[in-house]
């Protein structure tokens, strides 16, 4: 049995079925982002309906779903709507009310549930988590202490001070590098928890990271579990840039502990749909260094983005499978690939005007899969889109990526 909930089966929400009332099987997800568009691509592509609950009058998923319910996520009659009309619901971000899951729960399957996804809003309970499983997973977090007082901010300076250098981060509501500060000293600390409005924090060691890696599992309702091999990322800034995903993208010992601890850290939530766990490799001193958890994200990730080109089964169809409770096939990746996320930069010039890609350049380059997310709107540091290039082996996906980054004026970017 989980740590949260024990997950009765469901009766599978065939594709392309009717109810009694001639109703076409409908699938629903709260959040109008990106990934929600990706997830009602793949669920329209098997030949479901979609509904999108999202105030954004403009969101990518509300652009190209069958329902668009523009509401508050906690609004009652909007959630309401949303549990009419479908027959099962997912989420595509962790920060939606868990409250609004807890909610459609009471008449409607939902996965991931609220539990699970409260644990993943909040880092205290998140990584109070990943200590709790560590026995069965085998990889746990950084050293961290938990700032929610001046009194416990006192003791860490008092007791802990070999947490220093660390980075404080919110407990709440941080992504993509925000909610972050880095502090080296007991000044910067005091100092860092007041610039963040002395809320609920952890404070982590900072360890000598040699990369990051990250690992996509789906787990139905029945228990099945299905991965992907481990993709290896870069970061620039706090925001994911580079994903590679291929044979050999890390150490074979370090990439099979990585997959078998996602896994555990699924089962031991008792999870339900597609999760994301990213991992610190860090320089413990032996031969491919050690493994440390990170974080973990309640739904598809930015880096597995690749696996709608390199793999027969990307990891949004296998979030349709695992909430409609159809059977989880193994995915197999069939060709090596590379991943760049595509900011609002590419889009702006040196004085911050706004430029056209030359998509024709690119686009005529082999292996190359755009995929642009519908906002019109190009600001620095908002995801646009990204790009996977596939080939038949690691050098010549590695030389598109390179000529790309040029294309697009992302010079310098490590993506070999």
């Amino acid at each position: 049995m989980s740590a949260i909930a024990h997950v009765a089966a469901m009766t599978p929400v065939l594709p392309g079925s009717v109810d009694a009332a001639g109703q076409p099987a409908t699938l629903g997800v709260l959040g109008g982002g990106q990934l929600g568009r990706m997830f009602v691509h793949a669920a329209q592509r098997l030949g479901y309906f979609t509904a999108v609950l999202e105030p954004d009058a403009q969101s990518p998923a509300g652009q190209v779903s069958h329902h668009h319910i523009q509401t508050d996520y906690n609004d009652p009659a909007g959630l309401a709507e949303l549990a009419n009309l479908c027959q099962a619901i997912t989420t595509e971000f962790e920060n939606v009310p868990a409250q609004a899951l807890q909610t459609l729960a009471q008449t409607r399957p939902v996965a991931p549930g609220a539990a699970v996804v409260g644990i993943a809003q909040n880092r205290i309970e998140e990584k109070a988590h990943f200590v709790a499983c560590a026995t069965v997973s085998g990889v746990t977090c950084a050293p961290y202490a938990v700032i929610e007082t001046p009194a416990q901010l006192q003791a860490v300076l008092n007791e802990r001070a070999y947490l220093l250098p660390g980075i404080l981060k919110t407990a709440r509501m941080g992504y993509d590098g925000k909610g972050q500060v880095r502090v080296k000293t007991a000044a910067e600390l005091v100092a860092a928890w007041a610039e963040l409005g002395s809320v609920a924090c952890v404070l982590e060691k900072m360890l000598p990271l040699t990369a990051e890696c990250s690992v996509l599992v789906a787990r139905g309702w029945d228990g099945q579990v299905v991965s992907f091999a481990p993709q290896l990322n870069v970061h620039v800034d706090g925001i994911l840039a580079v994903t590679h995903a291929y044979e050999g993208n890390m150490p074979a010992a370090l990439a099979t502990r990585a997959r078998e601890a996602a896994v555990s850290i699924a089962q031991h939530l008792g999870y339900v749909g597609v999760l994301c766990v990213e991992f610190f490799v860090v320089d413990d001193g032996s031969a491919h260094g050690g493994l440390v958890v990170n974080e973990m994200a309640p739904r598809p990730h930015n880096s597995g983005h690749y696996t709608l080109d390199a793999c027969d089964a990307s990891q949004f169809d296998l979030q349709v499978h695992a909430m409609a409770g159809l059977p989880l096939p193994q995915p197999r990746q069939h060709s090596p690939a590379i991943m760049l996320n595509l900011l609002g930069e590419v889009w702006l010039d040196a004085s911050g005007q706004r430029r056209e890609p030359d998509w024709t350049a690119v686009l005529s380059l082999p292996g190359t899969h755009l995929h642009l997310y519908g906002k019109l709107d190009a600001r620095a540091g908002r995801k646009m889109g990204h790009l996977t290039v596939t080939g038949p082996d690691v050098a010549s996906v590695k030389g598109v990526a390179q000529r790309v980054a040029g294309l697009l004026g992302l010079p310098g970017l490590d993506v070999g």
